[in-house]
């Protein structure tokens, strides 16, 4: 395969292009970041262009490379705090260039597949237990109305132009290489000794989490669109609902720490009190998630611990 990855500079398109690269495949990345020919040969990128997704860029990339066989999209808004603080930046990041990209795909490379990474916050709220791929989406943020246009524009692609694409719904990832969000700010705070961590919500708030490394081995093995569908949505997700009170006891246990922690009762805007997959379809097509949570967090706390030292 000849395979271009959108946000391969990204926290998840980074396992992805090792994982791309580790099963041989030629990895060429597009995206933000300055990274020079050294890092990206070792991230496992046979080229990189550091600018946005547009058709500049892309003509460029396949004038170097050739045209790309599989496209996986990870370039987007990565955070619902950001979108409802900037609205239009995280509506331009993700919508516009998804937009930009099929129609270069439309125009030049119309038989590529492509892997786009959606978010489970397309569901939004109200929903109590396993979410199949079939609930309607009812976003609750910026954030997650983008990444639901985002799929239409794909929808609308595949069936307008026959554009083969492939939506991953993304649930709660986390591994190493992860500078953001829960885990990373419970260590940040860890690792200054606080005694008493008080965070925001109720503590029972329920999230599927999976470890991005599982996570680029799903976005791997979905590469191959069944030949008579040109457009599919799946869930990301283990099927597995853990509270973030768990998961913040389970990184202090695995810390060594005795800090106590406290919840707020005050939710964030945007933050569902549960999103859960419905996991039926990755069981049909036989994937299976190989890393239990606690590994997951002991190999976070590790990374942490190391990249602080």
């Amino acid at each position: 395969m000849i395979v271009w990855v959108t946000g391969a500079n990204g926290f998840i398109g980074r396992h992805l292009v090792h994982q791309l690269a580790g099963a041989g495949h030629a990895v060429h990345g597009v995206g933000h970041g300055a990274l020079d020919a050294t890092e990206a040969r070792r991230l496992g990128l046979q080229s990189w262009i550091n600018g946005e997704i547009d058709a500049a860029n892309l003509n460029a990339l396949a004038a170097a490379q050739g045209l790309p066989t599989h496209l996986f999209h990870l370039a987007g808004g990565s955070s619902v705090g950001v979108s409802i603080e900037r609205p239009f930046e995280d509506f331009s990041r993700t919508v516009a260039s998804t937009a930009r990209l099929l129609e270069w795909l439309r125009g030049s490379a119309p038989n590529c597949a492509v892997i786009a990474a959606s978010s489970a916050a397309v569901y939004g709220a109200d929903h109590f237990g396993p979410i199949a791929e079939s609930a309607v989406p009812t976003p609750m943020s910026p954030y997650g109305q983008h990444k639901s246009m985002m799929e239409q524009l794909c929808r609308s692609y595949a069936q307008s132009f026959g554009i083969r694409c492939t939506v991953v719904r993304l649930f709660s990832v986390y591994g190493p290489n992860l500078r953001k969000q829960l885990l990373f700010d419970i260590c940040s705070r860890l690792q200054a000794k606080e005694q008493v961590l008080t965070l925001g919500g109720t503590g029972k708030e329920i999230r599927d989490w999976t470890d991005v490394r599982d996570v680029a081995r799903l976005l791997a093995s979905v590469a191959e669109p069944s030949s008579q569908e040109t457009f599919r949505i799946i869930n990301g997700g283990s099927g597995r609902g853990t509270s973030v009170a768990d998961i913040a006891a389970g990184l202090i246990r695995q810390w060594g720490s005795k800090t106590v922690v406290r919840y707020s009762g005050i939710s964030r805007p945007g933050d569902p009190a549960s999103l859960l997959a419905d996991d039926a379809m990755l069981r049909r097509v036989g994937f299976d998630w190989r890393i239990p949570l606690d590994q997951g967090l002991a190999d976070y706390v590790t990374w942490f611990k190391g990249q602080a030292s």
